[in-house]
């Protein structure tokens, strides 16, 4: 076992390498995820090929992965709630639970017709977030599906869209900053309604007369460690051609971190890291990896 593998096998998990051509296919959404709360407003439909969320003014809906993961390469296509969508949220992460919880985030913040989504996202560890960056995107991901992608491993996560990352966190534990790595995640997504603060502050409220809201997902992907309670084990599998596990060790080429610096420069309009009015008194430590 290389020594990028024997650093995600932890005292309680069993780390085994197996490839499956099966996963090559797109996934089976009844397979794969559960839809957890919404009284029916969460629709699994076309034999498993498409979920569907839904939000009115009596209750949202969200789903769940079967699996737990402890680092791994999730892809979920996402076509967004179309028109006027202001005071909506769609979120979409990957989240353990608890007072000391892990979490990665994408939150799609809706708007006015007409109007940009805001792409939230966040990183909690040991409990603690409060680690913002948000960006405009460069299509209307209302109008057809886009690929999210978030890539966990011991090293970093990096959030990407359409294969472009946009952020990349590096594991700050070198400067004495948790970093998530012990608690496994399920990725867990809603539709909610957040019209006390989601649009502008909470100063566009939602258009009821608009609802159903409904958003549209497909093709979800995990190359991942699946982390099983009951047998005290994981199993760390890769979809990819070559049955290997590089996303373990993954980093960005000189190419891709152009593609962060562009999507950064033309795209991010809120960061934590450069916010002097939110910390007069110095950055957290990880924006020195981080900025």
């Amino acid at each position: 076992m290389s020594a990028a593998m024997n650093n995600v096998c932890f005292v309680i998990f069993t780390c085994l390498v197996a490839f499956s051509a099966a996963a090559l296919a797109a996934s089976n959404l009844n397979q794969e995820v559960d839809v957890t709360w919404g009284d029916g407003r969460g629709k699994i439909l076309n034999n498993g090929e498409l979920l569907t969320l839904s939000l009115d003014q009596t209750s949202g809906s969200g789903f769940q992965s079967k699996n737990e993961y402890l680092f791994g390469k999730i892809d979920m296509q996402i076509k967004l709630v179309q028109g006027n969508s202001a005071g909506t949220v769609t979120a979409y992460y990957l989240s353990s639970q608890g007072a000391t919880h892990d979490e990665i985030d994408f939150e799609f913040l809706g708007n006015l017709s007409g109007d940009p989504y805001i792409l939230h996202t966040n990183v909690f560890s040991q409990g603690k977030g409060s680690r913002e960056q948000q960006f405009y995107l460069w299509f209307d991901p209302t109008a057809d599906f886009h690929t999210y992608s978030i890539l966990w491993n011991p090293q970093r996560i990096i959030f990407s869209v359409d294969g472009t990352p946009i952020r990349e966190f590096k594991n700050p534990e070198s400067l004495g900053v948790p970093y998530p790595k012990n608690q496994p995640m399920r990725i867990y997504s809603s539709l909610w309604n957040a019209d006390d603060w989601a649009t502008r502050g909470g100063l566009v409220k939602t258009d009821w007369t608009k609802a159903p809201f409904t958003a549209s997902y497909r093709n979800f992907n995990a190359n991942a460690c699946t982390a099983s309670s009951s047998s005290s084990s994981s199993s760390c599998s890769s979809t990819s051609q070559s049955g290997s596990n590089a996303w373990l060790t993954e980093e960005l080429d000189a190419t891709r971190q152009e593609r962060l610096k562009w999507a950064q420069k033309n795209y991010m309009i809120y960061n934590y890291c450069t916010d002097a009015k939110r910390f007069p008194q110095g950055y957290p430590k990880e924006c020195a990896l981080n900025a």
